[in-house]
């Protein structure tokens, strides 16, 4: 790790302090006359000057460490740091053909010397599905029960019933219990009648319905080839599956949809046909975290005095869970006290407690003496002798935590008729804790602010507080959105490489609208309504010739320069400070050229071209232009470069 580059208070050396002493001796001692380095008033100059810079070098060191006392004191704490969250499937030795139980606080780790290590944080149960009923239903909603033909020997069903296929048609299957969670197995015996699609690149959708929508399925695989053939398809269905009455049946609906073929993508000429089908539970997804569990712990007595600190073993603690927290023991009555951020609200009799994060510190209320001479108690104390106790909670936290997809695959607690773990998607969310810098920029916003949402600075400022998930926040007063409520767009953080970035992944996650929401709500002035959502995205696609210079590979120029375009018009990394792509900010073919040129291995941009690019339909929009204004309020966004080298 590099040193840290220590701030100077006083930034005078040795030969400066000399020089200035040399200068006050005319003024004092006008009889001194010899000033050469051989005089001894001299050599005592420069001793006292060796001292004093030794002094200032010791007093630069210390305000880092100063300013984060000093910010403690006005009630700034740096932010500890955030647990990366993951998906985990337990994948069974064989389909459950009964209950099949994983433990909260089942360890998964990475494989390695210096391992990463998930804990599950919840106990799910597996049990084996029932497959009771069967639809087909056309684009408009019209079902029709074919539960016979695929369980009566020699029938078959149509997948989709529109005559010719319509995208939107549906084969609906119908469980009795809740797939939530689960990897299931569909067996499927089908067929495919005259020209179908490529195996490789159907035009079909699996999804469930949550109680809002129907939402995709991941496919783990697919054995019947976009249902061409027999085979078996392996779902992993999302965390929420909710029942819905369909044609008379009230069910749990797992569906396989016909989707709106891409450009080039073949599709059925016919519906396939289903003589048969079963559904089997191969494995159970659970929640993670990169945390692990301490137990409980007795932190001390009570004094009975105010603002007693206690101290946990392990730190940093993760967010507490609702289960978690301190407990005070008294004459063999247990109590959880209520944690708080700080006592400036609490009464004397109110059982409160501050539990800082980053240190481990439990601390009770203190007793603060007013100006008028009365001492109040802020939160009750524990009696005298009373015991201090933590639950079990949770410790650890950061970007390590962020781990890639398929790579949480040591199955560190035996869990029986499990066989592997995998973690299909990346781990998300690991945040190292704030460092004494960031605090630094942070601590005059937050008392600029005063947690109190008035003008749009302190709306953007509380917005970038309310998750570390927050990257960038703006705020449309009523004036600028056009209508009688506030505004406020988020970019999500995204720590995965911007080259595979996709509008989706900007979308705000339940978790990070609810934070943002609530900090919101919490200092908005009463009357004030206010929207929270996100920019509009709007693509951008250049198109560039470009000659390289001799002996460099024209593949290796061609990646380098599409990398460095992306990076380049992107909400996070785009912009000419790298800090996210400003808002209202055009882009211009020159700043695309003048990036370009930078590459290593380009000796020249012979023609460079913007255009505009539709993110949902993969498709440039209109002719190539030398300048592009974004819509209002509106961020770029990379989408589909081509660049010609030669």
């Amino acid at each position: 790790m590099p040193p840290l580059d220590p701030p100077h208070l006083d930034d005078r050396s040795f030969q400066d302090i000399v020089d200035e002493t040399k200068r006050l001796i005319p003024r004092f001692t006008p009889e001194w006359t010899n000033h050469n380095v051989s005089d001894p008033g001299v050599a005592l100059i420069e001793l006292f000057a060796w001292m004093s810079e030794m002094v200032l070098f010791r007093v630069n060191q210390v305000p880092d460490r100063m300013y984060v006392h000093f910010l403690n004191l006005v009630g700034i704490e740096p932010f500890p740091p955030s647990v990366a969250h993951a998906d985990l499937t337990f994948w069974l030795s064989a389909p459950a053909e009964r209950p099949v139980r994983v433990p909260a606080g089942t360890q998964v780790a990475t494989v390695g010397e210096d391992a990463v290590v998930f804990s599950t944080s919840v106990e799910t149960l597996v049990e084996p599905p029932v497959l009771f009923a069967a639809q087909a239903a056309n684009a408009a909603g019209q079902t029709l029960d074919v539960w016979e033909d695929v369980v009566v020997p020699g029938a078959a069903a149509l997948c989709f019933p529109s005559e010719p296929v319509t995208p939107g048609d549906a084969l609906y299957l119908g469980v009795r219990g809740s797939l939530a969670g689960y990897a299931v197995r569909v067996d499927l015996a089908a067929r495919a009648e005259g020209i179908g699609v490529d195996p490789r690149n159907p035009p079909l959708a699996w999804e469930v319905w949550d109680g809002e929508a129907w939402v995709a399925c991941l496919l783990e695989s697919d054995g019947t080839g976009g249902l061409n053939k027999s085979g078996s398809v392996v779902l992993l269905v999302p965390q929420t599956h909710e029942p819905l009455l369909l044609g008379g049946v009230l069910a749990h609906w797992l569906r396989v949809r016909l989707t709106r073929p891409q450009p080039g993508q073949p599709t059925f000429q016919a519906s396939p046909r289903i003589s048969s089908a079963s559904l089997h539970a191969v494995g159970i997804t659970v929640p993670a975290e990169h945390a692990t569990t301490a137990p409980a712990e007795l932190l001390g007595h009570s004094t009975g005095a105010p603002g007693q600190v206690f101290r946990v073993s392990v730190s940093p603690v993760a967010e507490r869970r609702d289960e978690e927290g301190v407990l005070v023991v008294d004459r063999g009555r247990t109590e959880l006290w209520t944690e708080v951020p700080d006592f400036s609200a609490s009464g004397p009799a109110d059982k409160h407690v501050v539990w800082e994060s980053t240190t481990g510190e439990v601390r009770f209320g203190p007793a603060i003496r007013y100006p008028d001479g009365l001492v109040r108690q802020h939160g009750a104390i524990p009696a005298d002798g009373a015991e201090v106790r933590v639950s079990a909670y949770r410790t650890g936290g950061g970007a390590r935590g962020n781990v890639g997809a398929r790579t949480l695959t040591s199955l560190r607690s035996g869990v029986p008729f499990v066989a592997t773990v995998s973690n299909a998607r990346a781990a998300l969310g690991g945040v190292d804790p704030e460092s004494v810098a960031e605090a630094k920029l942070r601590g005059p916003l937050t008392l600029r602010t005063g947690q109190r949402a008035v003008t749009a600075s302190d709306f953007e400022a509380i917005t970038a507080q309310a998750s570390i998930e927050v990257a960038r926040a703006r705020c449309l007063p009523a004036s600028q959105s056009g209508s009688s409520v506030v505004r406020v767009l988020v970019v999500p953080q995204l720590r995965t490489d911007p080259r595979t970035h996709r509008i989706d992944d900007f979308a705000l996650s339940s978790e990070l609208f609810d934070a943002v929401a609530g900090a919101i709500e919490s200092a908005r002035m009463v009357g004030v309504p206010v929207e929270v959502g996100t920019p509009f995205y709007q693509g951008i696609s250049v198109a560039a010739l470009v000659r390289a210079l001799p002996g460099r590979p024209a593949a290796m120029v061609r990646q380098r320069v599409s990398d460095a375009l992306t990076r380049f018009v992107h909400p996070l990394t785009g912009g000419p400070d790298g800090g996210g792509w400003p808002f209202d900010a055009a882009l211009t073919a020159t700043a695309a050229a003048q990036v370009v040129e930078a590459v290593d291995g380009v000796l020249a941009v012979d023609e460079l071209q913007l255009f505009e690019y539709d993110l949902r339909t993969g498709r440039r929009i209109g002719d190539g232009r030398e300048t592009i204004v974004p819509s209002e309020h509106a961020l770029f966004l990379s989408a589909d470069h081509r660049v010609v080298v030669r």
